[in-house]
């Protein structure tokens, strides 16, 4: 097993842009011993005091934004607006969690049992093994240490192999205003993730593919597992939908050049509506230039995926946008924004999540078989509704098979509200204070009274 750096990729240009080191054996006991000797220490804080302590790393990410940026565009390619709106949002994350700490619920508690008092405690359930996606590499970070540390625990945290930049300077800030061994990072590959799992950790976070997620269950055994593998979004655009709606389903396919688990992958509509659907989608997409509207994707096996999948599909039409003139020639792992049209049923660009910026459109009949087609996939992390109304979007927003569902938008989340995947998409709570009892064991006191 190779032990020599990573060389880092900027898939703007395809050129080397540094190097990275890979973990094994000896870095992956040295992080998780650091952070089991810090967690007596932080798990005793009081929920007001490690909450002063997010607060302040939330201060040291905004006082040092332009550097966190520099680091998420080098390793992903994403244009600045991509970069400065997720930055806010990490900050954002931690600073709600330094709160929703304090304000957690819990079961009942008190005369509950004849001559007895009860309560429950809500501890942390130790050293939290964090592994992460390069699609979004610090915002993934922070969805899933901040609350893991604001419930008491503390975290060893792997970046990709190709995206380690932030997530090392968010340890480096983590330690300042944590302490050492709050915030753990370890750079490395695949081998590295695996070793992080089978190590002395009491619970594993992983963001990822379902293959991997899959194999990170089985390695866990017994211990909590929280998994987010991924989704192939359906849109159900109905006859009377918003006028802008193909602007909007275009723009969020092609956020992060689709490189989202919960971006539109699969615009449905009735067959009335078809054609009229088609040319919208495809006039919009073809408004969004790569190098220009949205980034490359982020390495040569993502690439790789992407043009299979393209190239296996069966569609007839298969309409590409165009690429920016800035990006034309640049040797990166730059790809157009693209639709797929009149395709097959079990068309890989449908069963399969294409993780690129592309859409494809199907057709159906009614809106029951609308429905049936998309909650005819094993994923099942998001999903949205396009109608003027009311009563027919929200009755289908309740029968997607999704564990979050928009109407009329796409992507639009925030830290009060939970996301979490079904189905092959896995099982878990992000964001919302319902994350906390991700990383939360309850413990059940009972007294006897006396008199």
């Amino acid at each position: 097993m190779t032990t020599e750096p990573t060389r880092l990729i900027d898939p703007r240009t395809g050129r080397t842009r540094g190097t990275a080191p890979l973990s094994r054996e000896r870095e992956v006991s040295e992080a998780v011993a650091a952070a089991r000797a810090a967690l007596p220490g932080w798990s005793a804080l009081t929920p007001k005091d490690r909450g002063r302590r997010l607060d302040r790393l939330a201060a040291l990410i905004e006082e040092h934004a332009t550097e966190y940026a520099a680091r998420e565009q080098a390793g992903t390619g994403k244009p600045g607006t991509e970069t400065a709106g997720e930055i806010e949002q990490v900050a954002d994350l931690f600073r709600f969690y330094a709160t929703a700490a304090r304000t957690r619920t819990a079961p009942a508690s008190g005369h509950l049992v004849a001559g007895h008092e009860s309560w429950v405690r809500w501890e942390p359930i130790g050293v939290v093994g964090v592994i992460v996606p390069w699609n979004y590499p610090l915002l993934m970070a922070a969805w899933r240490c901040a609350p893991a540390l604001a419930a008491g625990n503390t975290v060893v945290a792997k970046p990709a192999e190709t995206t380690p930049d932030s997530l090392r300077l968010l340890a480096e800030h983590a330690a300042q205003v944590l302490g050492p061994g709050v915030l753990g990072y370890l750079p490395g590959d695949r081998h590295t993730g695996r070793l992080l799992v089978e190590s002395a950790v009491d619970m594993v976070a992983f963001t990822g593919s379902g293959r991997a997620g899959a194999d990170v269950a089985a390695r866990a055994g017994t211990r909590r597992v929280s998994l987010e593998l991924g989704g192939n979004a359906p849109a159900i655009v109905l006859p009377d939908s918003p006028a802008d709606t193909c602007a909007r389903l275009a723009e969020a396919a092609t956020y992060n050049a689709g490189q989202s688990c919960a971006a539109p992958a699969r615009v449905i509509t009735l067959a009335g509506n078809y054609e009229a659907t088609v040319a919208g989608l495809a006039a919009a997409l073809g408004a969004r230039l790569a190098g220009r509207d949205f980034g490359p994707l982020n390495n040569p096996d993502q690439a790789e995926r992407y043009d299979r999948l393209v190239a296996s599909s069966g569609a007839k039409r298969n309409l590409a946008a165009g690429i920016a003139p800035e990006a034309r020639g640049l040797p990166g792992h730059w790809r157009p924004a693209r639709l797929l049209a009149d395709l097959p049923y079990d068309d890989p660009s449908v069963t399969e999540e294409v993780f690129g910026p592309l859409l494809t459109v199907q057709q159906a009949e009614s809106t029951e078989a609308a429905l049936a087609l998309a909650n005819g996939v094993p994923q099942a992390l998001a999903a949205s509704v396009w109608t003027t109304g009311l009563e027919a979007g929200l009755d289908l927003v309740a029968r997607l098979n999704a564990g979050e569902a928009w109407l009329n938008c796409h992507l639009v989340q925030t830290a009060e509200l939970p996301h979490g995947g079904r189905g092959t998409s896995g099982h878990g709570t992000d964001l919302s204070v319902l994350a906390l009892h991700e990383y939360q064991r309850p413990k059940t006191v009972t007294v006897r009274r006396t008199r």
